[in-house]
């Protein structure tokens, strides 16, 4: 075969690229447009989506690995931190339920769960009762040291779950590394917020949830409460000791165990009917040591004579039991309420003295069974209302003032603003409390009944609602209310919120909240 000449092979190489090289757009003839450039992603688009895997990740991370083994004097406890709308601290105490508490206000929350009692430590307790007296600085120290442990592991699962889930979802280090850099600048964020709304008085005023029985022992009574000075660490070690006693005695709870100058009221209203009334009253006159009981009305639901055996329960129910009419209430039923024993029925101003306390009412002027409005509206409310307070100003003239006022429909007792301490009422069928222009404070009371058979009317039933009240035995003024709700129909949940008056708030004046009687 004849050898082809290497010139010519060069020339032919340059003629075959020549060939596939592209022809210049402009030797094309007319030239066609280029086409757009694809879209690219928007900046927000972009930002959003590192946010979604920064808070995802960050999520992932505290899950995981995010949480601590505390041992918190005698229990053995978990601290968790977890994302939130509204921040707080729930101590999980099982078996006995929750405590929320407003601790702070940032988007994470911490959960504290009780695992379980460690039996040598809580033996060395009960084998030596002088170690309780230093058992808050043990609570405060092994809870600092927590809250530092559980500061520094969250830090290192944000970082790690947003870093890891950034190289999973972009595949780009630096935008993994980025990731994890937000979710620390996020943490830290959440953290400083939390540190700025930190506030320690909250353990003052829990929430419960679960067996009711026992809530109120957990913190103490509403006079210790008040009188105590280092809050925070006092109330958690006095935490941490009953639930070790409770722990310690698992056949049964102790009862709430009241100061002795505490007269303790259960306000009920509004059981409109309601048989399982009576049991979950009487329940609470013996946990909570309950010195009266008062009713502000709406007992019965049409008033009608053949009802009254509904009241015929409140002769066994342990203690004084003081009642208002209400507008569901007839004339026919006060009667037969009067003539019940350990009844006292509040009318037209007149006052009582029962168990240490002075208290006046006036029924309804209104009776309403089938929901009808008379003519008169609030306005017959009002000037019964009027006739109250004046009674209320003739008992102050007589040296003998009036403690508590008792009415049905708030439109009455509001008459009598500065001219008593507290005023009850109800009608409404919730739980609110107010502290009027001239310093009366209000209280409203929900439906003890759960509203009766109406709880089925609405799209979910109402829940059960009442109040336990204490007074100091001395200057007769309420101290703390623990407001309880049950859940209503078909329901099994069980609540408890502790409230302090605002002048035994820790840091507030010493004094009342009366307001000189305005001239009326």
């Amino acid at each position: 075969m004849a050898r082809v000449p290497a010139a010519v092979l060069n020339v032919t190489g340059r003629l075959s690229r020549a060939v596939r090289a592209p022809v210049p757009r402009r030797a094309r003839g007319r030239a066609r447009p280029l086409p757009a450039p694809g879209p690219r992603s928007r900046p927000w688009a972009r930002a959003l989506g590192l946010v979604a895997v920064v808070l995802v990740g960050a999520w992932l991370g505290l899950l995981v690995v995010g949480n601590v083994r505390v041992p918190v004097g005698p229990m053995n406890t978990t601290m968790t931190l977890r994302p939130s709308f509204t921040g707080g601290t729930k101590i999980n105490v099982s078996p006995l339920g929750a405590l929320q508490l407003d601790s702070h206000t940032a988007p994470v929350r911490l959960d504290v769960n009780v695992d379980q009692l460690d039996p040598e430590r809580a033996q060395a307790l009960v084998d030596r009762p002088e170690r309780l007296s230093g058992l808050q600085d043990e609570v405060a120290s092994d809870v600092s040291h927590g809250a530092r442990d559980l500061a520094l592991r969250s830090c290192v699962a944000v970082v790690t779950g947003a870093t890891a889930l950034g190289l999973a979802v972009y595949r780009r280090p630096r935008r993994a590394l980025a990731a994890g850099g937000l979710a620390l600048a996020l943490l830290a964020a959440s953290g400083g917020t939390a540190y700025a709304t930190w506030n320690p008085e909250s353990v003052l005023e829990p929430k419960f949830s679960g067996l009711l029985t026992s809530a109120p022992s957990l913190v103490g009574n509403a006079r210790s409460i008040v009188t105590e000075f280092d809050v925070y660490q006092k109330e958690l070690a006095r935490l941490v000791t009953n639930v070790t006693k409770l722990y310690d005695a698992t056949s049964t709870l102790p009862a709430y165990a009241p100061d002795p100058s505490t007269i303790r009221v259960l306000q009920v209203s509004d059981i409109h009917l309601n048989p399982a009334s009576w049991k979950i009253i009487a329940s609470l006159v013996r946990q909570y040591k309950v010195d009266v009981i008062v009713d502000t009305g709406d007992t019965m639901d049409h008033g009608s004579t053949a009802e009254n055996g509904f009241l015929d329960p409140i002769e066994d129910l342990g203690a004084p039991y003081v009642w208002v009419r209400g507008n569901h209430d007839s004339q026919a039923t006060q009667r037969y309420i009067r003539g019940l024993k350990n009844v006292h029925v509040l009318d037209d101003g007149r006052a009582k003295t029962i168990a240490g306390l002075r208290f006046a009412g006036i029924g309804d002027p209104q009776f309403t069974p089938n929901r009808s409005r008379p003519a008169g509206g609030d306005a017959a409310n009002e000037i019964a209302g009027a006739r109250l307070a004046s009674a209320l100003r003739d008992q102050k003239a007589a040296g003998t003032p009036v403690d508590v006022a008792v009415a049905h429909e708030p439109a009455a007792v509001s008459r009598t603003d500065g001219e008593v301490p507290l005023a009850l009422a109800g009608h409404f069928h919730r739980q609110r409390t107010e502290v009027m222009k001239y310093g009366t404070r209000l209280r409203l009371e929900g439906s003890t009944g759960g509203s009766g058979l109406r709880a089925v009317e609405g799209a979910k039933p109402d829940p059960i609602q009442t109040s336990v009240l204490y007074f100091d035995r001395d200057s007769r003024r309420l101290q703390a209310w623990d407001e309880i709700e049950l859940g209503g129909l078909g329901l099994t949940t069980a609540e408890v919120r502790r409230n302090l008056v605002e002048e035994n708030q820790p840091g507030a004046p010493a004094g009342g909240t009366m307001s000189p009687s305005p001239g009326r």
